[in-house]
């Protein structure tokens, strides 16, 4: 089994894939929390092996992708000490299959990376890819897998929680869609707007890197969200073509047998 790990800067996706039946048989998540120990975050994921009736000492490969360099230490520690692993963590000098064409390729993050690693293998055709997390980021990948860049964006719960803290009369408020965007009290009118508003905004973004791209010679891109909002924008706009919620892992996974096996 493999271990895949995604550290993003408010949770930790763990995901088991099983070699044996190539399928995904487990996925878990954690706060992301720089002030736990190793001892912590293995006590953590040991209870998650227990409850699932996993034995982790079946996991003979582990892989993590962070954006938050500050809890590497801890979660390499955990990893070794408690699956005697060392863990391939996905950076400069790992094989990925795609050319990235930043001005400084070390600054794309590693969830980036990942995603369009699965995008490319999975779909074999130019994508928008979409991911709803702490932030929103919007990556544009050609059909040979030449990761173009793109684009982010506050994610809607900052946006909202920014706008609780400055403003002294707004409350702090559920993020849910309204039956109208007319809205007749204060915590009604702030959830349609910014629920519409992020819509509008990511519907926008998608059409201009679309046109982009098609400018370069390609096919019209299809676009794949993931993440936690990806459902309820899906649900209100036709821009998206299909919601992967295993995309990173599934990148991952690839990112992983490309270095190991």
């Amino acid at each position: 089994m493999i271990l895949l790990v995604d550290v993003g800067n408010t949770n930790i996706v763990l995901g088991v894939y099983n070699r044996l039946n190539n399928k995904f048989i487990a996925q878990w998540r954690l706060s992301t929390d720089s002030k736990k120990t190793s001892d912590e975050y293995g006590i953590e994921v040991m209870q998650l092996f227990h409850n699932a009736k996993l034995n982790p000492t079946d996991v003979d490969g582990v892989i993590v992708s962070s954006v938050v360099p500050n809890i590497m230490h801890s979660l390499e520690t955990m990893i070794s000490q408690y699956f005697n692993i060392t863990p391939i963590i996905v950076g400069p000098g790992i094989k990925t299959g795609i050319n990235i064409k930043y001005d400084n390729p070390k600054e794309v993050g590693a969830d980036r990376i990942v995603n369009a690693v699965a995008a490319h293998e999975i779909y074999k055709r130019p994508c928008v890819i979409i991911d709803f997390g702490t932030a929103t980021t919007f990556c544009a990948l050609t059909k040979c897998g030449d990761y173009l860049g793109g684009a982010i964006c506050p994610g809607v719960q900052i946006a909202s929680e920014a706008l609780f803290e400055r403003a002294a009369k707004l409350p702090r408020v559920e993020l849910i869609k309204t039956p109208n965007i007319i809205c007749k009290n204060t915590i009604s009118s702030m959830q349609a707007g910014m629920v519409y508003g992020y819509i509008g905004q990511v519907k926008y973004i998608v059409e201009k890197m679309k046109k982009e791209i098609i400018e370069l010679g390609e096919e019209n891109p299809y676009v794949i969200a993931t993440g936690g909002l990806a459902k309820l924008i899906y649900e209100e706009t036709n821009c998206i073509d299909k919601i992967d919620q295993y995309l990173t892992l599934e990148g991952l996974k690839i990112i992983y047998q490309k270095n190991k096996e």
